[in-house]
């Protein structure tokens, strides 16, 4: 995806990396550059390799459109945008600075974008960092990584991770060059919702990514983690569509859009696998980090109980009604059954009585209601909760929120659904996707709200403190953001509980 930006003040703001000078452009009185290669192009011989830094180049870079993103899933058309754009430096960083003056020492917020771990790229209109910089005083930086296949895909002779180990590539990046943007490496936030904030988790956990961030924000945590043998399983269907092996060396020829197409046609037939893949096959998720021992040792959970990362502030949190969005996109709003329901239940629900648990805990719910809460208990909410319990309890800090505010586009049918997050955190209320959730015309409340949470994020990455009391064992107060927020006990008392025995843990590959 390839965007020009004006210059609305008449000047270029220039910066210098190691590899060399940039101009970007002022917009709305922030320095803003696009595109920066943080590591060399993943094709030809570097095809499913760890990235590489970028080389330096002569002259002064023009640094004033996105790259273009990495091969995407079929999704929302995400494959038809990454069509669209030309060139293969997939690998690139974006900035946004308030002051990009060398010795501005401002915090820096580093995101990572969500997306299943198989489409997503930092050009979306969504996550333009302007706003967020300008108000809370920081410098914003976005980035792509590689996602589906050639990210994540479990593929031999090939190291595991690549999109992960693309992420901490452009953390490498940020404290190597960010202090020429007006950042200070010392104040580096990483923030992430979805798959990204499960990438967050992730980087806590990687031995590689120690020191590279000193404050973590976690949004809807996806919980899937793959066990070695699960991913390579998965990536040998993939293969198999194609008629070739999971290797490095038969997929290095192939077309990045035709490898995405075929992740694509197993993902959409996964439930076929469901007595071999199990959970990722019940829910469709062909593709999540790898849990291999060696660059990711341990799942984040277990990582955390254990101590890592215990210097690095916490702040994590997730929607009300995250599973919503997806029952709509499914067409099943109002419409589950009780076999659907049952079946959800059955499938992931914790425990051998977690479903009987579900039906007595909430009497009052029909099968819509049930269907929801243990879908989005499973996959984003306890795995977000967890992470708080798994800090606190080996002595670190975190913060834990919730989102409450009812999203009031489409006849306010979504609720607090997942994604709802973005654009009031980047404060992108009426651009890109998530934007539909806010309605035409961004209400004064949302206004509001919008400003609060930007707010909160700023000051975590600023000084740590969002504003409200550290999340303990004993109180669990967390912060509930909606048109009259407020702090109190975490109000998903019900689910917590029957969750609270059981671990988040590595998905298998099944039995055959």
């Amino acid at each position: 995806m390839t965007e020009t930006a004006s210059d609305t003040s008449g000047s270029r703001p220039e910066a210098r990396t190691a590899a060399g000078a940039l101009h970007g452009t002022r917009e709305a009185g922030v320095a803003v550059f696009r595109g920066i290669p943080f590591a060399e192009p993943p094709v030809g011989p570097l095809r499913f390799a760890a990235p590489r830094p970028a080389r330096a180049w002569d002259g002064v870079r023009a640094a004033v459109s996105y790259g273009p993103p990495p091969p995407q899933g079929g999704a929302f058309g995400m494959d038809a945008l990454a069509q669209d754009s030309a060139g293969d430096d997939w690998l690139t960083v974006n900035v946004w600075s308030p002051d990009p003056g060398p010795g501005a020492g401002l915090a820096v917020m580093v995101w990572i974008h969500g997306g299943a771990y198989t489409i997503g790229m930092s050009g979306l209109p969504e996550y333009d960092g302007g706003r967020l910089a300008r108000d809370g005083g920081v410098v914003v930086v976005t980035f792509n990584y590689r996602v589906g296949l050639e990210g994540f895909g479990q593929i031999e002779g090939a190291p595991a991770n690549r999109g992960l180990l693309d992420q901490i590539a452009a953390l490498e990046w940020v404290r190597d060059n960010i202090r020429g943007f007006g950042g200070d490496p010392d104040r580096v936030t990483v923030f992430g919702q979805s798959a990204g904030a499960g990438s967050v988790a992730a980087l806590l956990a990687m031995p590689s990514a120690a020191g590279l961030f000193g404050r973590a924000v976690a949004q809807s945590a996806q919980g899937t983690f793959f066990a070695p043998e699960l991913a390579a399983d998965i990536a040998g269907s993939c293969a198999a569509e194609l008629g070739l092996r999971p290797t490095a060396a038969d997929l290095a020829a192939v077309a990045p859009a035709r490898l995405s197409a075929a992740g694509d046609a197993v993902g959409a037939k996964m439930d076929r696998w469901a007595d071999r893949w199990g959970l990722a096959a019940h829910r469709s998720i062909p593709f999540a980090p790898v849990v291999d021992g060696d660059a990711l040792p341990v799942t984040p959970w277990q990582a955390l109980a254990d101590g890592a990362a215990r210097d690095v502030e916490l702040l994590v949190g997730h929607t009300r009604d995250e599973q919503r969005l997806f029952t709509a996109l499914d067409g099943l709003l109002g419409q589950v059954t009780q076999e659907q329901a049952d079946a959800a239940l059955n499938a992931f629900a914790p425990g051998r009585d977690g479903a009987r648990r579900y039906r007595d805990g909430f009497p009052a719910a029909g099968p819509d209601e049930l269907y929801e809460l243990v879908h989005s208990d499973w996959l984003f909410r306890m795995p977000s909760l967890h992470l708080a319990r798994a800090r606190t309890a080996a002595g670190g800090r975190a913060h834990v929120y919730e989102l409450t505010w009812p999203a009031p586009g489409m006849g306010g049918a979504f609720g607090a659904c997942h994604g709802l997050d973005v654009p009031l955190v980047f404060g992108n209320l009426d651009r890109g996707q998530p934007a539909v959730l806010i309605g035409e015309g961004p209400s004064p409340e949302a206004e509001a709200l919008s400003a609060r949470m930007r707010a909160a994020w700023t000051a975590f990455a600023t000084h740590g403190d969002p504003g409200w009391p550290a999340y303990d064992s004993g109180q669990r107060l967390v912060q509930l953001f909606d048109a009259r927020p407020e702090v109190t006990a975490y109000p998903e008392e019900t689910s917590r509980r029957i969750w609270q025995d059981h671990a988040i843990g590595v998905l298998p590959l099944l039995d055959r």
